[in-house]
């Protein structure tokens, strides 16, 4: 009865203020800023509830990541590869509201990952803490984030085995020597981000090798990729493995693995200029927008090889990260870029209207319907904050597309 309350209160508060959105001026952006609003304020209430009573610590849960079959809301800890998305999509929120109550709870929520920067046990620091305190170093520069971001920048290159190529994934796992996922591509940015704002031309360096080699390696020849790519470290560097751990089957195309390609390829040409980026990122598009399984509505499969499709779950965050690569990527393509903004509005406008969540609903997170890892009978069909976190990032990328600003600007 109580929750009913506050979320009645909220809603009415929300609809008497005056909108901090009415600057945007597509519809279906503000209406869904508005409604990204309300439900952070849920998510925010129904986490700090439990972190009240909670002692907090580097091993604490402390971000929301999803909602348990039973209903109950699923916070990670810091170290938990999810752990950036929540701080991130806020601080989405406070760029474009400039309300001060963004920025702060943004604040709040990144600040609780500043121990990780250190920590030297994941490949995913780009995702922990570029889009947590890398938001954050963009929009208000707060005292101490850049040196944050360094520090794991440093922490994330000392996973780089220059025989490889490569930065390690997993430490996990007997399948493997030395396992490389094709996510690994988005932790790159924060090692460009790295060189340029420390001058030190390593981290770029060690960004551009992954980049190759995975180019080289996970690439079949229809431009799909595998998930899995395992190395002979201990040799001569060479790839020996070719296998999925969240999708199908090795020969199938795990669903957000296509868009995370995506979406590194495209991050590595804004970063260098180097047109087989461009060239690979664009081929990688025309295998997922001409596919015979890319559904009507443009929302993914978790796989497009799934073996029950059309009857498959639906991966909104695999959509979402691929429209938001295609945003920009729109921007780069001499003769494609109309096709790719109208794929990347036809993907938002499906998540707008079939795949947010009703007002109130799972705690508060904006969509459903993403697939954390079904090989594993985990997180099916649920929402998830990087699915939140990526439709966000897209929204606000069409927005600035239609403003005629950079539709990536420059954290520094």
């Amino acid at each position: 009865m109580k929750k009913t309350i506050l979320l009645l209160a909220l809603c009415l508060a929300a609809c008497t203020a005056r909108s901090p959105y009415v600057s945007i001026q597509d519809p279906m952006v503000r209406d869904d800023f508005e409604f990204a609003d309300r439900q952070l304020r849920v998510l925010l209430h129904d986490t700090e509830a439990i972190l009240d009573t909670t002692t907090l610590t580097e091993k604490t849960k402390v971000e929301p990541h999803s909602v348990k079959p039973d209903g109950s809301l699923v916070l990670v800890p810091p170290r938990g590869w999810t752990s950036g998305f929540f701080p991130g999509t806020m601080w989405y929120l406070y760029e474009m509201s400039g309300d001060e109550f963004w920025k702060e709870k943004a604040m709040k929520f990144t600040e609780y990952l500043e121990s990780i920067k250190t920590y030297k046990g994941t490949h995913d620091l780009g995702f922990m803490i570029n889009c947590s305190y890398g938001n954050g170093e963009r929009l208000a520069h707060v005292p101490g984030y850049k040196e944050v971001m360094l520090e794991a920048a440093r922490s994330l290159s000392s996973r780089f085995n220059p025989t490889v190529g490569c930065i390690r994934s997993w430490d996990h796992g007997a399948k493997w020597q030395f396992p490389v996922i094709i996510d690994n591509m988005m932790n790159l940015e924060l090692l460009f981000w790295a060189s340029e704002a420390s001058g030190d031309p390593s981290f770029r360096e060690i960004a551009i090798s992954h980049a190759n080699t995975t180019m080289a390696n996970h690439f079949r020849e229809d431009n799909s990729s595998f998930h899995v790519v395992d190395y002979d470290a201990a040799g001569d560097g060479k790839a020996v493995q070719f296998n999925t751990h969240q999708g199908y089957a090795d020969s199938s195309a795990w669903g957000r693995g296509q868009a995370w390609g995506l979406y590194g390829f495209t991050m590595c040409y804004r970063k260098t200029g180097d047109p087989k980026y461009l060239e690979q990122a664009e081929k990688i598009a025309a295998f997922i927008l001409s596919h015979k399984n890319l559904p009507e509505d443009s929302v993914f499969y978790w796989d497009f090889d799934a073996p029950d499709i059309p009857d498959a779950p639906r991966d909104v965050s695999a959509s979402a990260v691929a429209a938001s690569a295609l945003y920009e990527l729109s921007t780069m393509s001499a003769d494609k870029g109309a096709a790719y903004l109208a794929a990347a509005d036809k993907i938002v406008k499906s998540i707008s209207e079939k795949y947010r969540s009703e007002p109130g609903a799972n705690h508060g997170f904006l969509t459903h319907s993403s697939v954390g890892n079904l090989p594993g009978n985990n997180e099916i069909s649920v929402p998830l904050n990087y699915a939140d976190y990526y439709f966000i990032e897209a929204l606000v990328r069409k927005d600035r597309l239609a403003n005629g600003k950079p539709v990536v600007p420059a954290v520094n």
